[in-house]
């Protein structure tokens, strides 16, 4: 059996690597028009800002490597012309040499991956204009960054590329300003989130310019300027173009291989495409939500690696099978950590789900031993009671509480069984009931407990709109005085029995605390004592205020 593959990073190179363990005797090749392969994707802002110290750390394997330990032939500089799919042959060009020649095959994996997008304005393919997608991209960043010693940027998109290298550019000493089209950073978070994300970084010193798009770049270095849809202009040294990116797939497209909805090439379970001997993985492949079973595209290092396995289990016989993703994604900007799960709010609500929000705000790790706050956003299912997705800013502990939410929506945890998670405690490492169980907590008593929250959107647009809505601080005095909820009446906990006989019954009633605990216990007062409707302001004042800002 001949194996042939084109594209040798992630999702490739797995590929080989697992036909070759389950079989010894197949024959196979690689081939890739970059110079570079398997190397970190990921890793490479941190190159550019030189917390990766050596280019050997990202590329460690080479075409040597490949040969020596798994007997696969990869070859470098070599691209695919065309793809003849009934015939079984690849047509490729020596990009050294200019060699043309065919190559047959008896099962192909197409894993070309993704490229960054272009944006069609004028300006756009200036010299000081650049990419970061491969190893050699971020050598032209880095070989410029070196030569011209720049002192400001703009970088266009504030996805994860966009915020890694505003940290490491930064890092070295240049100016950052980010420009984005949506009216938030990280579109695929809801923006109740990304207001804690764009107002640290306005403390970090980066300039933010939201809801504005670039309509051209005019002038050459030192005098480019960076014009913006709304008139406004922009000096900058150089340009770094971070606006997203899309698969390639119009080789295997002119081949007659189905796409998918998302654009991306269309593959079942083993990762086959619309031809059972053709299979797809990595960026170029379209997955599917593991909550709604719907099409989606989510290019991520992690997502290539697995589907690359499952394309060489499946062509060598295996019974592995691609089961889905939730779109788990985790990022750092300086000191913040960023990271996300399952379907955001707004996904939530397209699906047609009737979604039930709680934020809360706990210290990854007992105080006393330097416990730091984290704001954790949970989407879920009225109906059902299911956890649907996750979203979590903070600077410790992210990590290990975005995978533990992610474990449990793969295996269709409620919200209710959060709480009986058996999770590892001692004071350097988590609170006695860890953030991820509190959250179990919290919506458990929304939907099953009669203890309904409001978020802070909630409260002012119910209030704007002319309801009728008491609205009770529970804190002491001293903290209601230095800021509260404008409509709020001061009545700290120890106090709201003794005034219990002056309350509307019948009137809705909103409490709240700082973040959460104090105004749910006052929530139980009220509602033990036959009040109609109670809610609980969802993150407390804390949240509240960062909303309204």
């Amino acid at each position: 059996m001949k194996i042939v593959i084109i594209g040798a990073v992630a999702g490739g190179t797995s590929a080989a690597a697992k036909a070759r363990r389950n079989n010894e005797e197949a024959e196979i090749i690689i081939f890739d028009k970059d110079k570079d392969i398997s190397y970190s994707g990921c890793g490479l802002p941190y190159y550019i800002g030189k917390k990766v110290k050596d280019r050997i750390e990202l590329v460690p394997r080479n075409a040597a490597f490949f040969k020596k330990k798994y007997n696969v032939d990869v070859f470098t500089e070599h691209e695919i012309i065309d793809i003849d799919a009934v015939g079984k042959k690849l047509t490729v060009k020596n990009l050294i040499t200019e060699e043309v020649f065919i190559q047959d095959f008896d099962k192909l994996v197409i894993s070309t991956g993704a490229r960054s997008v272009i944006p069609n304005i004028p300006g756009v393919n200036r010299e000081n204009v650049l990419y970061l997608r491969n190893v050699q991209s971020a050598d032209r960043i880095k070989t410029f960054i070196n030569e011209n010693n720049p002192k400001k940027t703009v970088i266009v998109g504030s996805g994860f590329i966009g915020l890694e290298m505003t940290e490491n550019l930064k890092a070295l000493g240049i100016d950052v300003t980010v420009v984005e089209l949506a009216l938030q950073v990280m579109p695929p978070l809801d923006k109740d989130m990304t207001i804690y994300i764009e107002e640290y970084l306005g403390k970090k010193g980066v300039n933010l310019v939201l809801g504005d798009s670039v309509a051209a770049i005019e002038g050459e270095l030192p005098n480019t300027k960076v014009v913006l849809s709304s008139g406004k202009i922009i000096e900058t040294d150089f340009v770094i173009m971070a606006v997203g990116i899309r698969p390639n797939i119009e080789i295997a497209q002119n081949a007659g291989i189905e796409l998918g909805a998302t654009g991306a090439i269309k593959a079942n379970s083993k990762m086959q495409t619309n031809f059972d001997y053709i299979y797809a993985c990595g960026d170029c492949a379209e997955s599917y939500s593991l909550i709604t079973g719907k099409n989606i595209y989510r290019p991520l290092g992690s997502t290539a690696n697995k589907t690359g396995r499952i394309v060489g289990d499946s062509i060598t016989g295996g019974s592995l099978e691609f089961r889905g993703i939730l779109g788990t994604g985790i990022f750092k900007v300086f000191d913040l950590v960023v990271a996300y799960t399952g379907l955001s709010e707004k996904e939530a609500i397209k699906e047609g789900y009737g979604v039930v929000i709680c934020y809360n705000i706990k210290p990854d790790k007992a105080v006393y031993y330097g416990g730091e706050e984290m704001t954790i956003k949970a989407v879920a299912d009225k109906n059902t009671g299911k956890l649907l997705g996750v979203q979590i800013v903070g600077t410790s502990g992210v990590d290990k509480r975005i995978d533990v939410f992610a474990t449990a929506i793969t295996f269709g945890a409620k919200v209710e069984d959060l709480f009986h998670l058996d999770l590892a405690y001692a004071p350097p490492f988590s609170t006695t009931k860890d953030p991820v169980m509190y959250t179990g907590m919290i919506l458990d008593n929304a939907i099953n407990k009669g203890r309904e929250l409001i978020t802070p959107e909630e409260l002012k647009t119910r209030i704007e709109n002319g309801e009728k809505i008491k609205v009770i601080d529970t804190r002491v005095t001293k903290q209601y005085e230095v800021g509260h909820v404008e409509e709020a009446e001061n009545i700290p906990q120890d106090k709201i029995r003794k005034d219990l006989e002056n309350f509307d019954k019948e009137q809705i009633t909103v409490t709240y605390c700082n973040k959460g605990v104090t105004g749910n216990a006052v929530q139980n007062i009220l509602i033990n004592n036959k009040f109609k409707k109670v809610y609980n302001l969802s993150g407390g004042f804390k949240n509240y205020k960062t909303q309204s800002k």
